[in-house]
């Protein structure tokens, strides 16, 4: 049987599902589970990671962040010496949109306090002030383009919703760039405050 797939790069065909390849396909390439975890790593060439000039767009899955601490925010950065040290500078933007199981609280506003101008510190990212409650956590997803260029800056966008403390909805949008025309070869993430309790996320590299 012939499937067929449809996409702004004309028509492709396919003798069996999985076996279609094109522009915009997502490969698969690592998966890790968080368990108390300090630190989430990626790193090229470690642990069958791919960060490379494989592919030009790289896009992480986040699934059910749970932090330990009540409030955290699920954060990253980058290392340009294959995870020796992180803190690269960046600039960005984060705005939201939250509303309250009371119906009570609604907002739809730019803050500050999780954006960085030229800051070395980690990078807020998905929706800020994460709940700890056993049935809390926050899920989403993060686009890194180009990470290998020694031309341009490395532009991230991120998105994701929790559920907070309050409780509450919180949809988190962050977008900037990394300030660096070395090739980034590895992203760590960590929660602003305490361990990464549970959760899983998923690395994929996008064909272009």
């Amino acid at each position: 049987m012939s499937i067929v797939k449809l996409n702004n790069n004309g028509v492709k065909n396919a003798t069996a599902f999985g076996s279609i390849t094109g522009l915009g396909q997502l490969i698969f390439i690592k998966k890790i589970t968080a368990s108390s975890s300090a630190t989430v790593s990626f790193v090229d060439g470690a642990s069958s990671v791919v960060l490379d000039d494989t592919y030009k767009e790289y896009l992480f899955t986040f699934n059910n962040i749970h932090p330990a601490t009540d409030s955290a925010n699920l954060q990253f950065q980058v290392s340009t010496n294959t995870g020796s040290s992180y803190g690269i500078a960046i600039t960005s933007t984060y705005f939201q949109a939250q509303h309250d199981e009371a119906d009570s609280e609604t907002a739809l506003e730019y803050d500050a306090g999780q954006d960085l101008t030229q800051g070395t510190g980690f990078q807020t990212i998905l929706a800020k002030e994460v709940g700890n409650g056993n049935d809390e956590s926050a899920s989403g997803y993060m686009h890194l383009y180009d990470p290998s260029s020694t031309t341009f800056v490395k532009h991230f966008m991120a998105r994701g919703n929790c559920q907070d403390a309050e409780p509450m909805s919180r949809d988190g949008f962050t977008a900037g760039y990394v300030n660096t025309t070395s090739a980034v070869d590895a992203i760590q993430f960590k929660m602003s405050s305490g361990n990464m309790d549970a959760g899983t996320i998923q690395l994929f590299g996008v064909v272009s």
